[in-house]
């Protein structure tokens, strides 16, 4: 059983860290949750402060996603229709097979919803360099933060290797 825990785990890391740059899946929460997996083994103490700490870290980054694009947009005075185009733009990047599509689509999706939503053009590039920065200041802190769970989990990993892969 706990090798499947540790398997399940390892997934749940890796869906964790490419959550970090699709806004469907909520990367750190999904990265805690393989810690989680690989502290329910018999091999591993349960640390419950680590878990927990852990649990509340990853939430707040998790709202702050949410919030720090908001506030890049206001910021620089843009409007809603520029943060829906930075997640559409964001989505048709990833899907497009242009390169450096995840980061042209976020910024040209914010300046198409901009401009959708009557602002001038220097407004618009002003707004959707904003949606672009909270985007990318967003990204990058749950890609920090699930890359430092996959370190935690690769090391509590080895160190009770011999304990989990017993037979």
């Amino acid at each position: 059983m706990d090798i499947f825990l540790v398997l399940i785990g390892v997934v749940f890391i890796i869906i964790g860290i490419i959550g970090s740059f699709l806004p469907i899946l909520p990367g750190p929460p999904m990265s805690w949750v393989g810690l989680l997996l690989i502290y329910l083994t018999q091999a591993v103490p349960d640390d419950w402060w680590f878990l927990g700490i852990t649990l509340v870290v990853a939430l707040i980054v998790f709202a702050l996603d949410y919030i720090i694009p908001a506030i890049g947009t206001k910021k620089f005075g843009g409007t809603k229709a520029g943060m829906i185009g930075t997640t559409v733009g964001l989505i048709v990047g990833i899907i497009a097979p242009i390169p450096f599509g995840i980061i042209i689509g976020p910024f040209l999706g914010a300046l198409i919803g901009e401009l959708s939503n009557k602002a001038d053009s220097a407004t618009a590039i002003k707004a959707a360099f904003g949606s672009f920065l909270g985007f990318l200041t967003g990204t990058f802190m749950k890609f920090i933060v699930a890359v430092i769970y996959a370190g935690f989990f690769i090391n509590t990993l080895i160190s009770h290797w011999s304990a989990i892969f017993t037979l």
